[in-house]
């Protein structure tokens, strides 16, 4: 695909990045119109967890199994497919009857959303194939979620309040149909020359994990921790995770190849995603219910007053790509832990949501910090492995992404109802059951910081070319099979 014209490529990254706009502007949306949703089927707080998480699961649970087939079968054919079942969960989300149907719908959604972004990025990844080209794509990609966060409080709230939650999933069909078009006409097909075999055992092993783990967190407040269902489902989480990693030392092929963990870059990227996504999914959660259940906001003005980080967010992903690409990831990500450390502590030592200036300070500091992320995680995760892992090592970075959102989620929706379980729903009871929460988000803030200064160096990045090389000299060993190149048509 090297042969592609400048134009050409730009027209791929586009397309790619309207895949990635509706994703991510979906759960932004849905944020805003979680109050509504409960107001609508009487939900308590883990049944809001739920809405956000089963689409979380499922897409974290699924996206290594489509970045790798689509290496095997074709990128373009399984982005297609993922556009096409997406636009379909969007439609069956917004004629949910209940809240049940809801979450059953957003699950369509996921598995479509699990063949869209690592496969784009996998696309990204063999159009541009100049490190500070690409370093480049990846900052408009990164830019693209900024956008998502700017538009989507905004556009969330407009919608909620002039037409109604249901109109939230209709924006998806006209995006998603439009880019299933233009994919067929400008996306080349392409194949990783090695393709991968699927690994059902290891698949099956994490989606057990997944869910167990995330189904004792959601339900542990309100069912008890000694409750049986939640016993055992801590106990199925860790007896998948035993049983996961037993299978990937002893498969030829497994779902995660735990040598990518060799390399320090690809580990810190890995862990920082969870921990920043971890962060961001429960301080969307905590202010969405805050602004509107206990300021009285409406759907639209909760939006506006999110407008402060979103913008920060839209300003400093493209910075952020441009810095990865002329001086590596380590500065951004330690502007990104630093800045998000300082707005999770504004909240948890201050008070910060209980005045205006200061509220609006912690937006400011929270949207630099998560803007600055995105590049430096994906830049690190797919630049020091070959291009034929380029699908496997994309997915594992946007899998981190998702399991740090769905864990975010899950454990501050549960400090939260632990703490409001006596009562204590009103402004002061809201802000003391939320301390603790954002005490959780400081220190996922503060690995952040940590590990983006450790696992940056040189020492570190010669580990990453230590494990490349480990992939480059396995694929000649393959027993001669090989696929033509990157096939494109």
């Amino acid at each position: 695909m090297t042969d592609l014209t400048p134009r050409r490529r730009m027209l791929v990254l586009a397309i790619c990045c309207m895949s990635l706009l509706i994703v991510s502007l979906d759960n932004t949306i849905l944020n805003v119109a979680l109050p509504t949703l409960r107001r609508e089927f009487h939900s308590s707080v883990s049944g809001l967890q739920w809405t956000i998480d089963a689409y979380l699961i499922v897409l974290a649970s699924l996206l290594i199994l489509a970045g790798s087939t689509a290496d095997r079968i074709g990128r373009r054919r399984v982005f297609q497919t993922g556009l096409a079942l997406f636009v379909l969960g969007s439609v069956l989300c917004s004629l949910a009857p209940s809240l049940g149907w809801l979450v059953a719908a957003r699950v369509v959604q996921a598995v479509g959303g699990s063949m869209l972004n690592p496969v784009a990025m996998s696309i990204i990844t063999n159009v541009f194939t100049e490190p500070r080209e690409r370093a480049r794509a990846i900052g408009v990609w990164g830019a693209v979620v900024g956008l998502s966060m700017a538009m989507g409080p905004l556009v969330g709230g407009v919608l909620v309040d002039s037409v109604g939650w249901r109109s939230i999933f209709w924006l998806n069909v006209p995006i998603g149909l439009a880019a299933l078009a233009l994919t067929a006409v400008f996306v080349p097909e392409s194949r990783a020359e090695r393709p991968r075999r699927a690994d059902p055992a290891g698949q099956v092993f994490m989606i057990v994990l997944l869910g167990a783990l995330t189904y004792a967190i959601i339900e542990g407040p309100g069912r008890g921790w000694g409750d049986p269902a939640v016993l055992g489902a801590a106990l199925a989480a860790a007896l998948s995770l035993a049983g996961f990693v037993r299978h990937a030392l002893r498969a030829p092929e497994p779902l995660i190849d735990l040598r990518f963990f060799r390399s320090v870059p690809f580990t810190g990227a890995t862990v920082i995603a969870v921990s920043m996504f971890a962060a961001f999914g429960g301080f969307m959660f905590l202010n969405a219910l805050y602004l509107q259940d206990v300021r009285g906001l409406s759907a639209l003005h909760a939006g506006l007053y999110l407008l402060p980080m979103a913008a920060m967010s839209a300003v400093f992903a493209p910075l952020s790509g441009r810095l990865v690409g002329s001086r590596g990831p380590r500065l951004p990500l330690v502007i990104a832990g630093a800045a998000t450390l300082a707005s999770a502590l504004l909240m948890a030592v201050f008070d910060a949501e209980t005045r205006n200036v200061t509220l609006f300070l912690a937006y400011v500091l929270f949207g630099i910090g998560f803007g600055m992320v995105n590049s430096p995680i994906t830049n690190t995760a797919v630049s020091g492995m070959p291009r034929a892992q380029a699908g496997v090592a994309a997915a594992i970075a946007s899998t981190s992404r998702q399991i740090g959102n769905a864990l975010g989620v899950a454990v501050i929706g549960a400090v939260l109802a632990a703490g409001t379980s006596g009562g204590r729903s009103g402004g002061a009871g809201f802000v003391d059951a939320a301390r603790p929460a954002y005490w959780v988000l400081a220190g996922c803030a503060a690995a952040v910081l940590v590990l983006g200064a450790v696992t940056t160096g040189r020492r570190a990045a010669r580990s990453g070319e230590r494990t490349a090389a480990l992939f480059e000299t396995a694929e000649p060993a393959s027993g001669g099979r090989h696929v033509t190149g990157a096939t494109t048509r």
